[in-house]
C-alpha cells in the first residue's frame, strides 16, 4: 500500500443529515456524471456508473463504515487506471462530517505525491458539488 494521502474539505451551511443525504442519495453531477448504486449497509458494492471520454465504466467499492450523519467510509477501484483488479489498488473514501457542518474526504493509498495531489483537486471540486447540492432548499 502506498503512504501518499489526499485530502479536502469543506464548511457547509446544512445540517449534517441534510449533507449526509446528499452523500448517499447523490445526484450524478455530484461524481463527475456518474450514478451511484448501493444499499450503504456495511459490506454491501458500491458501483459508479457512468462514462469518461466517451467509453462507459463501471467503478467498483465495498461499504466499511457507516455512521449516519458522522462518517462513511468506502472502497473504491477504476479499472480507468489500468491497474489490475486487486486490493492493494483499491483506494479507501473516508468521509467525516462535524460541527454544523464540516465535511472532510480522506483518500488513502495514493502511488505517488502528484496521483495524490490530483486525487485531492477532484475531491475539492466534489465536496463543492456536495455543499451546493446540501444548501440547496
Amino acid at each position: 500500500m502506498a503512504d501518499y494521502l489526499a485530502s479536502a474539505e469543506i464548511d457547509i451551511d446544512a445540517t449534517p443529515e441534510r449533507v449526509w443525504e446528499v452523500l448517499i442519495n447523490p445526484p450524478p453531477s455530484l461524481w463527475f456524471g456518474a450514478a451511484v448504486s448501493s444499499d450503504w449497509a456495511v459490506g454491501s458494492p458500491i458501483t459508479w456508473s457512468g462514462e469518461w471520454e466517451g467509453k462507459p465504466y463501471e467503478d467498483k467499492g465495498e461499504v466499511l463504515e457507516v455512521e449516519p450523519g458522522r462518517l462513511l467510509r468506502f472502497t473504491h477501484f477504476s479499472p480507468l487506471t489500468g491497474k489490475d483488479d486487486v486490493p492493494e489498488n483499491y483506494h479507501t473514501l473516508t468521509w467525516s462530517l462535524s460541527g454544523s457542518t464540516h465535511l472532510t474526504l480522506t483518500q488513502d493509498n495514493n502511488a505517488s505525491a502528484e496521483e495524490a495531489e490530483h486525487s485531492r483537486g477532484m475531491w475539492a471540486q466534489l465536496l463543492g458539488k456536495v455543499k451546493d447540492a446540501a444548501e440547496v432548499i
